[in-house]
């Protein structure tokens, strides 16, 4: 059990390590896209990816959320298939045509190491519609990279605000006696705290503002009727292709 105790302790060790300066600030962009009509686009490549759909369609989530999501970054094409695609800025030209970002709209990219070509040129594009971007990364490797993307840029000198998950390099965080690897990865978690964090500092600003946004809750809580689902989603679905009736216009 001493690896157990050791990860939830790194765990914990993490989360308070988060920055609530950080936290403000990024919640001040999302808020203020919401307040313009905006949208939340969110991006991340590789176990990247389960952050964007961590904070999307899901009970106690906002609804103004747009996953950046292709099937060409999922594992079941194969991993390494996977990971090339990641290296490759070229592969931001399909993803951002699809989300439609707008100036009014804010941005979260999401990269343990912040040094490969995709999410830094999705951050690009972001920055280019006249959007504000947020970061999700590990300053402490991120530093210490070099840039896969031509410009040299890695993922925190683009965006805006950056909200440091404070994982130890290599995302890793125990060492077992005999094992050349360590194990137990910790920005998922860290991540999944950081973005919540934010949503809902948002929320609460909006809220004291008498403009509270779309929030999901449980199907499975009550009637589970699907009307309000419906409902809720409708005013997003010109924008977020995932919340479109099957068979509706791309």
């Amino acid at each position: 059990m001493d690896s157990a105790q050791r990860y939830l302790a790194s765990v914990r060790k993490i989360l308070d390590e988060i920055d609530l300066e950080q936290i403000g600030q990024a919640a001040d962009m999302i808020a203020a896209a919401l307040r313009s009509n905006g949208i939340i686009h969110v991006f991340g490549a590789g176990h990247s990816s389960l952050l964007a759909q961590e904070i999307f369609f899901r009970a106690g989530g906002l609804v103004a959320v747009n996953p950046m999501l292709s099937s060409l970054m999922s594992f079941e094409g194969g991993v390494v298939e996977s990971t090339e695609f990641e290296r490759r800025a070229e592969s931001a030209e399909a993803l951002t045509r699809a989300a439609g970002f707008r100036p009014a709209d804010a941005g979260i990219v999401i990269s343990n190491s912040g040094r490969n070509a995709l999410p830094v040129e999705i951050a690009l594009h972001m920055k280019a519609a006249g959007m504000k971007v947020i970061a999700v990364t590990n300053l402490l490797q991120s530093r210490q990279a070099n840039s896969h993307h031509s410009s040299g840029k890695r993922l925190f000198e683009i965006a805006d605000v950056v909200l440091d998950n404070h994982c130890p390099l290599g995302d890793a965080a125990v060492t077992i006696k005999g094992m050349s690897a360590a194990l137990g990865a910790v920005s998922t978690i860290a991540g999944a705290a950081l973005l919540h964090a934010s949503l809902l500092n948002a929320a609460e600003l909006l809220s004291r503002e008498g403009t509270p946004p779309g929030a999901f809750v449980s199907v499975n809580l009550g009637s589970g009727s699907t009307d309000a689902l419906k409902k809720l989603i409708s005013p997003y679905q010109q924008r977020i292709r995932y919340y479109r009736p099957k068979g509706g216009a791309n």
